[in-house]
């Protein structure tokens, strides 16, 4: 899959109209971006049917589509979770949205506490037997679920998942001490979301100054789970001494916080939010891009 992801979580079917999504679509598929993540939750399935509809007449071969399950799809009591029932019952839905008849990595959006593990991995299971997956994941399981999934799947011959799939960027590294080395170890790769921290990175918000007229953290649609980091004024201000260092380097503060991901080697992929196509078009050039140790360094310096 590409380096630079581009993902549909607050924008395709929600904050955008299906013209300017084409075009954020378009651009990121010339631009050579090939991984597609959406999930079942995102807008109650919009964003699903929104690529559906975005990728009719593509060649399906050209993309990696992922998409996700866990989160309450309706009000009954087997309308959420990982149970076998909602499992299926949501892949199949899925397959409808998408107008395609196989997901290439179907992700479990979280743990479900209240299903034994073995159910959701044998459920998944079956439905890449059955061709309708062919890789699975996971998104901010802990690491000792994580654990018990791969003991379970070497114990019964079930498919190993491949990917994890956590929020990690220079700002929220929880992964780094346990999840990331366990599932390096067993071939399972990061495919993170919120690279740039809600767009916090990107160096747009400045402390004690106005939130940028039309950014998400204006958009009561997008911005739910960003109002704490934008009145963090400490934390606003520790980023912005990034700037000097991603000009040093001839990067944009978004370019530098992306490299700065995309350095590791547990990470295959940096997932992307895009209202506008010249954001994927600065992202995108974050691929490839090798920073040096000294860079590095002071990154981690500013940012722990």
């Amino acid at each position: 899959m590409s380096e630079i992801g581009l993902g549909g979580w607050l924008t395709f079917g929600k904050a955008m109209d299906d013209a300017v999504a084409e075009r954020v679509m378009g651009t990121a598929l010339d631009l050579g971006i090939n991984f597609l993540d959406s999930a079942n939750a995102y807008g109650q399935g919009a964003c699903e049917s929104c690529w559906g509809r975005l990728l009719k007449g593509r060649r399906r071969a050209a993309v990696v589509l992922a998409t996700k399950v866990f989160f309450g799809m309706d009000s009954g009591v087997n309308d959420k979770g990982l149970s076998r029932k909602h499992i299926f019952e949501q892949c199949h839905a899925s397959l409808g949205r998408f107008q395609t008849e196989y997901i290439d990595l179907y992700q479990c959006h979280r743990h479900d506490a209240e299903t034994p593990v073995e159910e959701t991995v044998r459920a998944i299971d079956d439905l890449i037997r059955q061709g309708k997956v062919l890789y699975w994941g996971f998104s901010q399981w802990p690491v000792e679920v994580i654990a018990e999934c791969l003991q379970i799947c070497e114990r019964r011959g079930y498919a190993k998942p491949k990917s994890s799939q956590p929020d990690y960027n220079a700002i929220s590294r929880w992964i780094e001490g346990s999840v990331m080395p366990l599932c390096h170890r067993n071939g399972i790769g990061q495919v993170v979301y919120s690279p740039l921290a809600q767009g916090i990175l990107s160096g747009k918000y400045m402390p004690g100054r106005k939130l940028p007229e039309g950014s998400r953290a204006t958009d009561e649609r997008q911005n739910m789970f960003m109002k704490g980091l934008v009145s963090d004024e400490k934390l606003l201000e520790r980023v912005q001494k990034l700037a000097p260092v991603a000009k040093e380097a001839g990067l944009t503060m978004s370019q530098l916080a992306l490299a700065w991901i995309l350095r590791r080697a547990e990470v295959s992929s940096a997932i992307i939010g895009a209202s506008r196509p010249e954001q994927v078009e600065e992202n995108v050039k974050a691929s490839g891009v090798k920073l040096d140790a000294a860079v590095i360094k002071v990154v981690d310096g500013l940012m722990e």
